[in-house]
């Protein structure tokens, strides 16, 4: 299976308020950065363990780790989990970026230093959302 065909498969393993609520966030994601970068991670390790939730990720950007050692990873991250949605914006240096920029006008988010978390998109400013996916997939390499 390709990255499309994962990308749309997990779209569809969700309820259907979920699932919409998820390619309605996919589509416009996609219509500020047609042509990004489109990965799927399926939230398995090496071993195939699951470590997190699988994720659809939009761009690229370079992550640098504290030993030294780098990896391309996704610049904006969109995953389902238990009580929502969740989106990530990775590559930030400053973990209070999101929450300054954005916080007041997201709406009934919880934001951490790389995740915005929602029950669903009724509760955010679907335009601030985005706001920041333009700022972002336009910023450094996230392309």
């Amino acid at each position: 299976m390709n990255v499309r065909e994962q990308v749309d498969q997990y779209l569809s393993d969700h309820p259907q308020q979920k699932s919409e609520e998820l390619r309605e966030l996919h589509r416009a994601i996609l219509k500020i950065s047609p042509d990004c970068k489109l990965w799927f991670l399926d939230g398995k390790n090496d071993e195939g363990k699951i470590v997190s939730n699988p994720n659809i990720g939009y761009g690229s950007t370079t992550m640098k780790y504290a030993g030294g050692e780098t990896r391309d990873f996704y610049r904006i991250g969109l995953s389902a989990n238990t009580t929502g949605i969740s989106v990530y914006v990775m590559g930030l240096d400053d973990r209070k970026y999101l929450s300054r920029t954005y916080g007041e006008r997201f709406g009934k988010a919880k934001i951490t230093g790389y995740c915005i978390k929602f029950r669903s998109t009724k509760d955010i400013d679907i335009d601030v959302l985005e706001e920041m996916v333009a700022t972002q997939m336009g910023a450094g390499s996230a392309r």
